[in-house]
């Protein structure tokens, strides 16, 4: 065996033998002629991205929607729509069960963090494929402090970093940065989020979120930051892409200005960050399994510094790989079901420098690339000389 055999297991409980189902409304039993597949939270856009990509595929699905919302549930793009409770509830297990065996569901894709980390801890109690990595992997990266201590013990470059027990932590953080960074330590779509130099502002934001034990204040860094989004099986890593966002959508309707919502999204292709994205995964966990996304901000010399690691998800806009080519929710719902698949070549940023995803509310993303926009930057540079021309020399 090699190193990386010897220190990695299957971290997957894949079941082939799934529990009895129930018959369907009309008595019989589902049809198994293609994949069945449970997607929760299937009413938001991060899952429509994986149900959009899964229906670009080679082979048809049967996809199966659950969501916790009685109103959003009817715009889910799935085959069926089921009503769940929350997450936090103590009926969202059995209900989740309850329709994994009326309907047949085969793999669970849980896309929201909240159903990632209640449906990672029970796994064992789902009659259908998972794939995540261990328990404890999707624990320490839904927690960013703890994600913060493993990277920081590993000898990576990170944002000095404090959990807020009290006012005293805040002040001794902002005394020492000045210009900090609070963040809730869990949740997405930037939850908690302010950058300010202003501690009586401070202390209202962390009052206001009850924060005090559950938010940190880290150094600030800068607004430039990069997302490489992986698949692995095993400990091997399977395909990874980077991407910049150049800008949040909404962005000037939050105050620390991030939203969750890419506004425009490039690829990118950086030796420095595939290599830091990589070892801060392997910094939390060894053999990784499943999807990591780990999210990167530049600090004041241009080093990458990993801020969060998004577990068992695919990012928002997964769909834009979707449509330039490389279709990852796909790799990774095949890999799931146990199947060999196609690497990429290269595995590592296999899809071309600069193209660039423009999306917005009301309105379909449009897949387009950098010398697109510099022609039309180029168009108004040359309309303002000759506007601003003096008038003899037009005449002329």
């Amino acid at each position: 065996m090699g190193a990386k055999d010897a220190v990695c297991i299957v971290r997957e409980e894949r079941l082939s033998d799934p529990l009895p189902q129930k018959s369907g409304a009309n008595g019989a039993k589902p049809s198994r002629s293609v994949k069945r597949v449970m997607v929760t939270g299937a009413a938001g856009a991060p899952a429509l991205n994986y149900i959009r990509s899964l229906r670009g595929a080679d082979e048809p699905f049967h996809l199966i929607g659950v969501d916790c919302s009685k109103y959003g549930l009817l715009t889910a793009e799935t085959d069926e729509r089921h009503l769940v409770p929350r997450a936090s509830d103590t009926d969202y297990i059995p209900v989740i069960v309850d329709i994994i065996q009326q309907t047949g569901a085969e793999f669970v894709f849980a896309q929201p963090d909240v159903e990632v980390a209640v449906l990672s801890r029970r796994r064992a109690e789902l009659p259908a494929r998972t794939y995540w990595p261990a328990a404890e992997t999707v624990d320490i990266c839904q927690d960013k402090f703890k994600s913060y201590e493993r990277w920081a013990a590993a000898g990576l470059k990170v944002p000095e970093t404090r959990r807020l027990s009290d006012a005293d932590d805040l002040r001794a953080a902002m005394s020492e940065w000045g210009d900090v960074w609070l963040r809730a330590v869990e949740g997405a779509a930037g939850r908690g989020s302010l950058r300010t130099s202003d501690f009586d502002q401070a202390l209202r934001w962390v009052d206001s979120f009850h924060g005090w034990g559950s938010f940190t204040a880290a150094r600030y860094l800068s607004p430039h930051s990069v997302t490489w989004q992986s698949i692995w099986r095993d400990g091997e890593l399977i395909v990874a892409q980077g991407r910049e966002r150049l800008h949040w959508e909404f962005a000037d309707r939050a105050p620390s200005g991030i939203t969750g919502i890419t506004g425009v999204g490039l690829t990118v292709s950086d030796p420095e960050v595939d290599d830091i994205a990589q070892r801060a995964i392997r910094a939390i966990d060894a053999c990784p399994h499943g999807i990591f996304a780990v999210d990167l901000t530049r600090d004041a010399e241009g080093i990458p510094n990993p801020t969060e690691i998004n577990i068992g998800r695919f990012f928002t806009t997964t769909y834009f790989f979707t449509a330039a080519g490389l279709n990852m929710p796909y790799i990774f719902t095949r890999l799931a079901f146990g199947e060999d698949v196609a690497i990429p070549e290269p595995r590592i940023n296999p899809l071309p420098r600069n193209l660039l995803w423009i999306r917005g509310m009301d309105r379909p993303p449009v897949l387009t690339d950098v010398a697109s926009v510099g022609r039309a930057e180029a168009e108004l540079s040359d309309r303002l000389r000759r506007l601003h021309v003096p008038r003899a020399h037009a005449v002329d």
